[in-house]
């Protein structure tokens, strides 16, 4: 038979093909094609970061395709387990080198760093689960709230109780009207567990060889090295971390946040504790985050229906137990808990919006519980992330998208405002000054990102980067 030479290049080429596309059941059961699955690489891979790609690695369409690490001592562990991953010092090297390979980032740095990597990530086009709290400052956490909208990626932040069945119950509860209207919310933690209130680290210190301490500092501002920083310290210190507050607020706060009609506060105030003679002395140190704290945060309604006032305690501080629970129960756990004061009753939770119960508790027997109407996400927080970026951005929702987690981190920050107004110390006077000692309440402009009635307090609201950083959308 004749066949036109156009014809059989024609069925030549399909004929080829069909060694390339290979039916997935041909390749055997279980098989998932290479582009099926989710490349994320991991920017800060030692401490928290080591459990984190170790959860998104449970799923069997995520690949750990990159590590990058400043202190190679952290790092191990990640990069024995994913040992064909690449591994850099600079994330934004590794962005550079790496970007046609990687589909997402996983952020666990320090809190001063989230930022600037977490923005790097996105701007790349790549999908960004970044850890709590998202950023150290308020500016910053605005930023990364208008990229998740400019550039159009999968986002969540790392409170992973965004994503359980307590405050999903808790929501019902409260929607079901069997608390009533609410009033004011506590919530408290145990944190710090680790030293707040020091004296700055002094001393020289030869730099491990394991260890980039410039590219550790990131935006921070040059200083020495110090062991005493490393490897979870930071979190104490001003420069690098958020304190008590800002470790633990995105877990304790969410529910609060979650179902409360709340955006942003309009006015914020603290007491903290600090040391005798440091008062009288004159070395108050205002490097370190404080022991402890008490913070009242105001939130007008979204509903336009009056105000909730939200009150925090860390450093073992609580609020007054409730008459309506008992000697013997337990208020909160041991990492913290939530407490909502409603018009018709009192709820109670845990950490994490863990085990919602209304006050008294043998109430739970008597009250019909509402039923299930909001959506479980029994795959668990991380790798809810990993199916929302495999179906793309727009196809499938997260818990803690930074559409919600950046007002939600803007207003824990606000907290820190407080504290810091608090600790702030006159130049011009030799001591205290009452002007700097709690006594003013700050007036919040959340719109322009301002306090306004003590100008003082906006250094803190951005950072002055130093030299080679910054954060531009």
């Amino acid at each position: 038979m004749s066949i036109s030479r156009r014809k059989f290049i024609r069925n030549t080429a399909i004929a080829g093909a069909g060694f390339f596309i290979v039916p997935r059941h041909v390749l055997g059961r279980g098989f998932i094609a290479p582009s099926d699955k989710l490349n994320i690489a991991g920017i800060g891979v030692g401490g928290k970061g080591t459990s984190d790609l170790a959860e998104f690695a449970k799923s069997p369409y995520v690949n750990i395709v990159a590590l990058c690490d400043v202190d190679d001592r952290e790092a191990a562990n990640s990069r024995k387990k994913f040992d064909k991953a690449p591994y850099y010092k600079d994330f934004r090297e590794m962005l550079e080198k790496e970007k046609s390979n990687i589909d997402a980032c996983s952020i666990s740095t320090p809190d001063h760093t989230h930022a600037v990597a977490t923005l790097a990530a996105m701007q790349l086009g790549k999908h960004v689960y970044t850890q709590k709290p998202l950023t150290h400052d308020i500016y910053e956490a605005r930023i990364l709230t208008e990229a998740a909208k400019k550039y159009k990626v999968v986002t969540q932040m790392g409170n992973q109780g965004g994503s359980g069945d307590g405050v999903r119950k808790a929501k019902e509860m409260y929607d079901a009207g069997m608390i009533g209207k609410v009033t004011e919310a506590h919530a408290w933690t145990n944190r710090p567990v680790w030293p707040q209130g020091i004296p700055t680290p002094s001393g020289k210190h030869d730099i491990p060889k394991e260890l980039d301490w410039d590219l550790w500092l990131g935006t921070a501002n040059p200083m020495d090295f110090n062991p005493a920083y490393l490897p979870f310290n930071w979190r104490g210190w001003w420069a690098f971390g958020t304190g008590a507050l800002g470790d633990m607020a995105c877990h304790v706060m969410d529910p609060i946040y979650r179902i409360l009609p709340i955006l942003y506060p309009d006015s914020a105030e603290c007491s903290v504790a600090t040391i005798w003679k440091a008062m009288w002395n004159d070395t108050q140190n205002l490097d370190a985050c404080p022991p402890a704290s008490i913070i009242h945060l105001n939130y007008p309604r979204t509903d336009g229906k009056g105000t909730i006032k939200v009150s925090w305690h860390d450093g073992g501080l609580l609020p007054e137990r409730p008459e309506e629970l008992l000697p013997e129960e337990s208020f909160g756990n041991w990492d913290g808990g939530v407490l909502l004061v409603g018009t018709k009753g009192k709820m109670l939770m845990d950490c994490y919006g863990a085990n919602p119960r209304l006050l008294p508790t043998k109430l739970m027997k008597e009250k019909t519980m509402p039923k299930e109407t909001i959506k479980r996400v029994p795959e668990g927080h991380y790798l809810q992330w990993v199916n929302a970026c495999r179906a793309g951005y727009g196809n499938a929702k997260t818990s803690s998208p930074f559409e919600y987690a950046g007002p939600f981190t803007e207003s824990i920050l606000m907290g820190n405002l407080a504290i810091r107004s608090w600790m702030m110390k006159n130049p011009k006077l030799k001591g205290w000054d009452d002007k700097y000692l709690g006594r003013k309440k700050l007036l919040w402009d959340a719109k322009n990102m301002k306090v306004t009635n003590f100008d003082e307090a906006n250094q803190f609201v951005k950072r002055e980067y130093r030299e080679g950083w910054k954060l531009e959308l």
